[in-house]
């Protein structure tokens, strides 16, 4: 039998291109990947989980790169499938004076698109402990979002544990299509994090907290993870509790894939058996020093260096 892993995520993958100058004079582009779910499971990943991933990848000049990168962390690739096609690309630019940066993404009609319940192994996500997707995996396609009710089905009915982020960008897709998206597994979800300023108002138009909290329990959701810039911290939801994490790092270089990186320090401290109030301190920890550097990917800081700072706070 294959090993057991920690953590599952759905996604896709995308090529980062990122620079510290403007984007118009920038004569070079540093090369990385990226990917909200795929965030997420390096995070995880780094920290000392196992952690596979669910994909599709064009057969493009990048999908070497991609592979290789992949078992360089140690991601389990096993149900990562290379087709015909081409690998989306989003573009970052920071500049040294830490004005506001740039971004622009191109993931139409990519690979990760054809995304599709023939993906979804119902033996795969049994030899799990946890899977995770997100509405941006589901925006991907009408087949993507098929593939991940398919495979939060399959959790449900074998005691898996399931986590999900609406991760709402207006740039995807409209409030009605990320609210139906959400509606079609919500009642096979266990925990759920939500950017209070979009998540909150898609989900159940409201941006209160213990009305989103309350609402999501009476859902069924027993674990509600609530990240607000306004109040520069997280709120935690569990066993009919509410208690507030501060932002360790107020002081941000670059965003790009914070919430995500935060989300996979979060799963792995679920997995590796702490409570969520204790895994959510975890995940602070991975964010404040990913918004250091620039890049989603790449700025994820090690395990020693994170539990270096969580240690020192539970001592």
């Amino acid at each position: 039998m294959e090993e057991k892993l920690d953590i599952i995520t759905i996604g896709e993958s995308l090529i980062e291109l990122s620079t510290n100058e403007n984007l118009t004079t920038a004569v070079s582009l540093d090369k990385y990947y990226g990917g909200d779910t795929l965030t997420t499971a390096i995070s995880a990943l780094r920290l000392g989980s196992k952690v596979g991933f669910i994909s599709r990848i064009g057969m493009d000049c990048f999908k070497d790169y991609l592979i290789e990168s992949w078992q360089d962390e140690g991601l389990d690739i096993s149900h990562i499938k290379p087709v015909q096609g081409f690998n989306g690309i989003y573009v970052v630019s920071k500049k040294e004076d830490c004005s506001d940066k740039e971004f622009a993404f191109y993931r139409k009609k990519t690979a990760a698109t054809n995304l599709s319940v023939e993906d979804i192994s119902t033996d795969y996500i049994q030899n799990s402990s946890l899977l995770y997707a997100t509405g941006i995996t589901q925006s991907l396609s009408i087949s993507a979002r098929e593939a991940v009710k398919k495979a939060f089905i399959i959790a449900r009915e074998n005691n898996i544990i399931t986590a999900y982020d609406p991760n709402y960008t207006s740039k995807i897709w409209d409030e009605a299509e990320a609210k139906e998206a959400f509606d079609e597994i919500v009642e096979f979800v266990d925990i759920i994090f939500l950017n209070v300023k979009y998540d909150s108002k898609v989900v159940i138009d409201s941006e209160s907290i213990d009305n989103t909290i309350k609402y999501l329990w009476d859902k069924g959701i027993t674990t509600v993870v609530i990240k607000s810039s306004i109040d520069k911290g997280y709120y935690v939801g569990y066993q009919g509790k509410i208690e507030f994490i501060k932002f360790i790092n107020e002081e941000v270089w670059d965003d790009t894939g914070a919430g995500d990186a935060f989300n996979g320090g979060v799963l792995h401290g679920i997995t590796s058996g702490m409570s969520p109030f204790k895994a959510v301190s975890l995940g602070a920890i991975v964010a404040g020093l990913q918004i250091k550097s620039l890049g989603a990917i790449k700025s994820i800081p090690t395990k020693e260096n994170v539990y270096r700072i969580f240690k020192g706070q539970n001592d």
